[in-house]
């Protein structure tokens, strides 16, 4: 984010108005604003700034009733329809915990708020979006058909700034965190991920050895990763539906993680986008932004959590898939064939086995 200093919000307007049909994303990062900045520019019109206190807002989310949930990276959407009845606060994290709507927020990314009203050719459109420091949306919930205008009403009353002001000023946004690794530590991550109990155990490994996600797949090695071709992406999400396997996908951004549990029923390819476009679940990934796609084993207490995971160019994870866990097990059998069968990115070097974590002991 090169602008410090908003462009004038009735500029921004006009602008608008002759770049009507442009999505909010695209129209801003055209003009070298940010999307915050965008609906800043509308405020009184439509547009209210409301409290961005995740401990403030989402309590008041429940009473608005069925709704739908998107979080995106510059890759990846997605969207799960269902209501925010089960928040859960943290410090550092919290969440939403559904069967529909399943969240980790984290909360110093949230940095503005606003509940937005727009006229479409399908009636008014109602939605309250949260945006980071740089202006870029961490958090959006769209109201349906079905949802409580009323509490809707009431939640922008009771939680509407008492200084209201369109010229919004953002940070620059950070750049990303390129891959990190230490070749000469290689074996010291290899033989502590081994022994791991939990996922969670795994940010921990990276961050005492100064290395981050990317940069342990790239030096960890068969059995405990193993780099696939990106095609492998659009190969597993027809063999997830053809298969029927429920699977977990989570998709993030660094203010939110989204994550979808169930199975996959309808894909539809437009373009470099490949859809799913279930009932109460979409999905829209751009395969041709995937850089690099690994198989990956994490060993756990109630069996080793196998994963897909897809990043960007610049290092950033795009999506994960891992099969569905539940209290009893991590393992499913059925998933951990599928990730078997995806093609290695050179076929005629790569270990084809299926990931075991057991083998990294011996």
């Amino acid at each position: 984010m090169s602008l410090a200093q908003p462009l004038d919000p009735q500029a921004i307007r006009e602008m608008r108005q002759t770049n009507h049909k442009m999505r909010d994303r695209d129209f801003a990062a055209q003009f070298d604003i940010s999307e915050a900045q965008l609906v800043a520019a509308y405020l009184g019109e439509g547009v209210t700034q409301i409290s961005a206190d995740l401990d403030t807002v989402f309590p008041r989310l429940a009473a608005l009733g069925e709704v739908m949930a998107l979080t995106r990276n510059e890759s990846c959407v997605i969207e799960k329809v269902g209501t925010y009845i089960d928040y859960r606060p943290g410090k550092h994290a919290s969440m939403v915990l559904t069967p529909e709507i399943d969240l980790r927020l984290f909360p110093r990314h949230y940095v503005t708020a606003f509940a937005v009203e727009r006229s479409s050719d399908a009636g008014i459109r109602r939605s309250i979006q949260f945006f980071d420091a740089a202006g870029d949306a961490v958090h959006k919930i769209h109201l349906r058909a079905a949802s409580n205008l009323d509490a809707w009403a009431a939640l922008i009353s009771d939680l509407a700034l008492g200084e209201q002001e369109p010229l919004l000023e953002v940070t620059p946004r950070q750049p990303p965190e390129a891959a990190k690794a230490d070749p000469q530590k290689a074996e010291q991550l290899r033989l502590e991920w081994a022994k791991m109990t939990d996922t969670h155990q795994f940010r921990q490994l990276t961050s005492k050895l100064k290395m981050n996600r990317l940069g342990a797949y790239r030096i960890a090695g068969a059995p405990l990763v193993r780099q696939l071709d990106t095609g492998a992406v659009d190969t597993l999400l027809h063999a997830i539906r053809d298969q029927g396997t429920e699977v977990m996908i989570f998709v993030g951004n660094t203010g939110c993680i989204q994550i979808h549990a169930g199975p996959v029923q309808n894909l539809r390819r437009m373009g470099p986008w490949q859809n799913i476009l279930d009932p109460g679940f979409d999905l829209h990934l751009r395969l041709d932004h995937l850089a690099e796609v690994w198989a990956v084993n994490k060993p756990t207490q109630s069996g080793d959590a196998i994963s897909v995971e897809a990043f960007d160019s610049a290092g950033q994870v795009i999506f994960q898939v891992f099969g569905r866990r539940d209290e009893n097990r991590d393992h499913r059998p059925e998933w951990a064939e599928i990730v078997a069968s995806l093609p290695s990115l050179t076929t005629s070097t790569s270990d084809q086995r299926p990931l075991r974590a057991t083998e990294a002991a011996q």
